[in-house]
């Protein structure tokens, strides 16, 4: 995604208006004056924070490269890097290259990046459609994501500390989900299908994307 989408919502989530709402997208809306000194306001103390874009999708070597180059500026000396790539599918390939084995290169790159100074990767990445599959639909017992949905799921498994699959099974057409028939209804569900220092567990939480924020909900978290 673009650095000017990114913006866009960071000033959607902080002024709780739709993007489309932002940018004047619908026919008969505009922004009143007084929202859009609201916005011009939001948008000066978001310029202060200390995030950097790199809107070009590059190789394994030549993001190996920007981490690198990156690390070595002042400001960035002594202090925790969080490196965040959006999402891995976009990594470019050499000729002939096959995406399994550029996301393979990729999680070998990432695992040596987290050995320099205090280096956090945060990667996304999407499921496969299997998913999607109808008879996962209509069996409760095959609801809950698994590690082979993710697409190159092994490499990143094998990679990664924490591994989080965000799901709206409400997407699906599933009224109940999982063995205990959970609720839908404009709920995200957050499955921790990995973690390191501890053991898997599902957050749930109330769907406020429009406004590209997750809630907390009532039900917290549910058992695995």
């Amino acid at each position: 995604m673009l650095s000017s989408k990114q913006v866009g919502r960071k000033l959607s989530y902080k002024l709780e208006k739709t993007t489309q709402e932002l940018y004047s997208g619908y026919t008969n809306y505009k922004l009143s004056n007084e929202d859009y000194k609201k916005v011009q306001e939001t948008a000066k103390g978001i310029e202060k924070y200390p995030i950097y874009y790199v809107d070009m999708p590059g190789t394994v070597d030549e993001i190996r490269h920007t981490i690198l180059e990156f690390s070595k500026e002042s400001f960035v000396k002594g202090k925790r890097l969080i490196i965040m790539l959006d999402h891995t599918l976009l990594t470019k390939g050499k000729s002939g290259e096959a995406e399994r084995s550029i996301l393979a290169n990729l999680q070998y790159m990432f695992m040596e990046i987290k050995k320099y100074d205090k280096n956090t990767i945060i990667q996304l990445s999407q499921m496969n459609r299997d998913i999607e599959a109808k008879e996962r639909i209509v069996n409760n017992a095959m609801h809950f994501p698994m590690r082979r949905d993710i697409f190159g799921g092994d490499s990143i498994f094998q990679a990664s500390d924490y591994l989080i699959v965000l799901h709206r099974p409400e997407m699906l057409g599933i009224t109940e989900y999982g063995m205990s028939a959970l609720p839908t209804k404009d709920l995200v569900y957050m499955h921790f299908l990995k973690v390191r220092e501890g053991e898997p567990k599902i957050l749930v939480f109330k769907n406020n994307l429009r406004y590209n924020r997750i809630d907390e909900h009532e039900l917290n978290s549910v058992n695995k």
